[in-house]
């Protein structure tokens, strides 16, 4: 069935719509692939350490401190994975008998002394 007619006006609103949505599209996917290109080389570079022979123990520190950008990753990750984290302690909390809490309670004490 054919399609009605648009008028000339909105083809023009419908155009500017579109480009202004494409060139954000664009730039996101740009980025995206940016930010794919760093992951790869992260995951590269982790993966070579770790098939390395020679290495006897994985040092976590040297990883994150040796890769580049995998430091910054991973505490964004944290970051935005805490309220996870948090919930996830909760639930475990309620698991635990009565003398792990007071050990862990204080574990906590001493270290904020």
């Amino acid at each position: 069935m054919p399609r009605k007619p648009t008028p000339i006006n909105e083809l023009k609103n419908k155009n500017s719509t579109s480009k202004n949505e494409t060139d954000k599209n664009i730039e996101n996917n740009i980025g995206d692939e940016g930010e794919v290109d760093n992951l790869s080389q992260m995951l590269a570079s982790v993966l070579s350490y770790l098939s390395d022979e020679e290495i006897e123990e994985i040092d976590l520190e040297y990883l994150l401190n040796h890769t580049k950008g995998l430091r910054e990753w991973w505490e964004h990750y944290l970051k935005n994975n805490r309220k996870q984290i948090e919930k996830e302690i909760k639930q475990s909390l309620s698991q635990l008998s009565m003398k792990d809490l007071e050990k862990i309670k204080n574990i906590i004490s001493k270290k904020d002394a």
